[in-house]
């Protein structure tokens, strides 16, 4: 053994891992070298003493194990993979991959600990449930495939969130567990009926030699399904013990283990009990289930995964003399002309060129009807073209566009962490720990009263308390419930959005936008004092070019004389800006004209007017309907507006609104907000996003309606990618639904471990029960949460 076989700059002599201040020095063959700890320097003399030098050369010379140093990481450094699949966030960038190692919260907790400590890391958010990691970082400070090697190293192989590859992956991964579990049970059959026999030897009339023989074949037996078949559990164990973190896996691992060792211990030495029935039953029931559970996962994230592959991987691009080529769809940038067939999908953002096209935009907007676009209107990457043949002008590509915001937005929100997913976690962290000093004591009791039982009964805790379901009782249901809403076309941005939605008594709307439709028409427009009308729409046009208001689409078909400059608004009251050297005011009356308030919208240059102009606005075709099922479920109504009195008064009227408010600036909105904050309600805001982000980010939970703005850059909690209004209560509905349902899986879980451990330290449980009731408890946990998913589009309340 040399250094030179391991070099001390690579980390620990014996363990590789990283040295810190507090390592250990000492001398190996007359070389001194460095260790991590007191461990690793005892297990490298005690290798050097019995002549195991040869250890560290054969090391050195086998192949890097798989997901570690045999990937090459610094691809994921590329600037084309990160500007395809990274966004910026403030001090660096964020990505979203996949991992498929990583099944329970002792996974995500390790993960979130280890790559945390890494330099130039900003953020990192690990699910067991949905298998996603949101890794933020510094790539001036750390690439990412430093990262990634380290995330590797810990044994999770990192994957990105979509295309082909990882699909590959998956089903490879999917026949590894099928193969595991097929052997699994296979060998669950033949040991258990070599069990039987042993079990109906009921006089002990059976020859040693033929019980024997028995017992060393359910070993040959069984050996394959605890080493192979439950390989998962034992690396998961092994990641936990090197972090000092115990979870399920070492629970589940250390009884397997318990059965098979003691077992072969009874068998070498001709003991009266062996339990290689109960160490493969084990392994093949928590196989079975992390099987279910994961098809389960696969239902939950259904939808962020239907929108990471939305976007196809080629495009045809229009070269500048009209010929056509495919290209793949990273390389389109903004300027080119895409041209989609009927039938495909549309690979990035632009605008429509040709005179009109059909498009299926439910994938996005959860609306099934094709929609009809003209020339110059916005499409969408991941919208099916329908009908007839399509050009487009390309405006976004790769992670700026609308599919890749409305994929992070239901990625983020489904690795967030809310106040009860912590509270659980924390809960199953000092279960653990506390399980094992019961177990402990357990055997010794036994011990003290039937030494023959002591260990056949502590197995049995151990496997009857493992804390599965309660560690997917609250993720499993927020995955779930996660991917109901985005079917809706509801996307959550904060952590607890739908726990305070669910408590939501109040309900605060917005009126332009959200009661109306979002685009006003012009009805009428008048001059004064011998203006043109027609030169002051063009000035208004001006002026609202670059508004998202609502009311700036009313004069988005006018064209403009000349460009506005220093253009600022005045929240609550209009716009204001320089057009050919004039400064001109559009807006509320008094603010626009020093007018009395009548409800239009006027021109002039804040103290006299020069023109007036009447919009007509559309109540949306859903509202009545959604504003009565609003208060079937029990919710008080208000509407909130900047528009005048009259329309006000006239809007409140026809829904039904009895609490209106008309002028109402951002800070009134607020003020109300507060007024009912202080009588003790829960308010819910429903806005527009654009103009109202005081009151949507002041409500106790915010709903703004997705049409305008980036999505991303809201102030609300959860926004709608569409227009109706229909989502709204089945929005509260599916949050009121996901707080039932975990209450109802905390509350399994906690009872099922209540009743289940005094049971199994009674001796009452034999540890093949307790396998079969550990496992379907995770299982009723998860099809509860599964009951999510059938939340009907339509939103109709059960």
């Amino acid at each position: 053994m040399t250094a030179a076989a391991h070099p001390a700059s690579a980390g620990c002599f014996h363990c590789g891992e990283p040295l810190t201040a507090h390592a250990v020095r000492a001398p190996i063959d007359g070389v001194e070298q460095a260790f991590c700890c007191d461990g690793c320097t005892a297990a490298a003399q005690w290798i050097r003493h019995a002549d195991l030098g040869d250890y560290y050369r054969l090391r050195s010379a086998m192949p890097a194990p798989v997901g570690n140093e045999a990937i090459d990481f610094g691809i994921w450094d590329r600037e084309d993979l990160l500007r395809e699949h990274a966004n910026a966030v403030p001090g660096g960038r964020a990505l979203t991959l996949l991992t498929d190692g990583m099944r329970c919260a002792a996974c995500a907790w390790l993960i979130d600990r280890a790559l945390r400590r890494e330099d130039g890391v900003l953020d990192v958010t690990a699910n067991a449930v949905t298998g996603r990691i949101r890794i933020a970082w510094d790539p001036a400070r750390t690439p990412l495939s430093q990262v990634l090697q380290r995330l590797a190293a810990l044994g999770y192989r990192p994957y990105l969130a979509g295309g082909d590859a990882r699909e590959r992956a998956r089903v490879r991964e999917r026949r590894r567990w099928l193969l595991r579990l097929g052997i699994a049970g296979l060998g669950t059959l033949q040991a258990m009926m070599f069990a039987e026999a042993l079990y109906l030897d009921f006089d002990q009339q059976m020859p040693l030699a033929t019980r024997d023989f028995f017992r060393w074949i359910t070993f040959l037996v069984s050996t394959p399904v605890v080493f192979y078949s439950g390989w998962p559990f034992l690396a998961g164990m092994a990641r936990e013990l090197r972090q000092r973190h115990v979870g399920m896996d070492t629970l589940i691992a250390t009884s397997t283990l318990l059965a098979y060792l003691a077992s072969l211990w009874e068998t070498i030495r001709g003991g009266t009990h062996v339990w290689y029935d109960a160490a493969v039953m084990f392994v093949f029931l928590l196989l079975a289930a992390r099987m279910l559970e994961q098809r389960a996962r696969n239902v939950a994230t259904a939808q962020v995964d239907a929108l990471a592959r939305a976007r196809p991987s080629l495009a045809v691009r229009e070269r500048a003399d009209g010929t056509r080529e495919s290209v793949p769809a990273v390389e389109l940038a903004a300027g080119d002309i895409a041209c989609v067939a009927a039938g495909d999908v549309l690979p990035a953002d632009g605008v429509l060129l040709d005179d009109a096209a059909v498009f299926e935009e439910s994938l996005l907007t959860g609306e099934s009807a094709p929609v009809r676009r003209v020339a110059g209107e916005a499409l969408y990457a991941g919208t099916v073209c329908r009908e007839w043949p399509a050009r487009v002008r390309v405006t976004c590509t790769g992670a700026d566009t609308r599919l890749s915001q409305l994929t992070r937005l239901v990625e983020q929100a489904q690795s967030h962490r809310p106040r009860l997913a912590r509270v659980a976690d924390g809960i199953g962290s000092r279960f653990v720990a506390g399980l094992l000093l019961t177990a402990l004591a357990v055997y010794v009791g036994w011990r003290i009263h039937d030494p023959a039982r002591a260990f056949e009964v502590t197995l049995a805790l151990l496997v009857v308390s493992c804390p599965c379901a309660l560690s997917l009782a609250v993720p499993t249901a927020l995955a779930t419930a996660h991917g109901a809403l985005a079917r809706l076309g509801v996307l959550a941005t904060r952590a607890d959005a739908l726990e305070t939605l669910s408590r939501a008594t109040d309900m605060v709307f917005d009126k332009t936008g959200t009661l109306t439709a979002a685009r006003s028409e012009l009805d009428e427009a008048t001059g004064f004092d011998g203006f043109d009308p027609a030169r002051a729409l063009r000035i208004a046009a001006a002026l609202e070019r670059d508004a998202n208001h609502p009311i700036a689409q009313a004069f988005a078909h006018i064209v403009a004389d000349a460009p506005a400059d220093a253009v600022a608004v005045v929240p609550g009251q209009g716009v204001e800006g320089t057009v050919e050297g004039v400064r001109w005011r559009l807006g509320q009356a008094g603010f626009a004209a020093a007018r009395t308030d009548d409800g239009a919208l006027w021109l002039g240059d804040g103290a006299r007017a020069v023109a007036r102009f009447t919009l007509r606005e559309h109540v949306r075709d859903d509202a009545a309907a959604a504003l009565q099922r609003l208060r079937g479920l029990g919710l008080s109504l208000h509407l909130s507006s900047g528009d005048a009195r009259a329309p006000v008064a006239a809007l409140a009227t026809r829904l039904g609104i009895d609490d209106a408010h008309a002028r109402q600036a951002p800070e009134d909105k607020l003020a109300l907000v507060r007024r009912l904050q202080a009588e003790g309600r829960t308010v819910a805001m429903i806005g527009d996003g654009l103009n109202d982000a005081p009151v949507l980010a002041g409500a106790d939970v915010s709903i703004a309606m997705g049409e305008g703005a980036s999505l991303a850059q809201r102030a609300a909690d959860l926004v709608t990618t569409g227009s109706t209004l229909a989502r709204i209560p089945a929005t509260i509905e599916v949050a009121r639904r996901t707080r039932r349902v975990i209450r109802q899986n905390l509350g399994w879980a906690m009872g099922y471990n209540l009743l289940a451990i005094p049971l199994a330290a009674a001796g009452l449980v034999t540890p093949w029960i307790a396998a079969l009731g550990m496992a379907l408890s995770s299982l009723i946990v998860t099809a509860n949460a599964l009951r999510l998913t059938r939340a009907p589009a339509t939103g109709e309340p059960r």
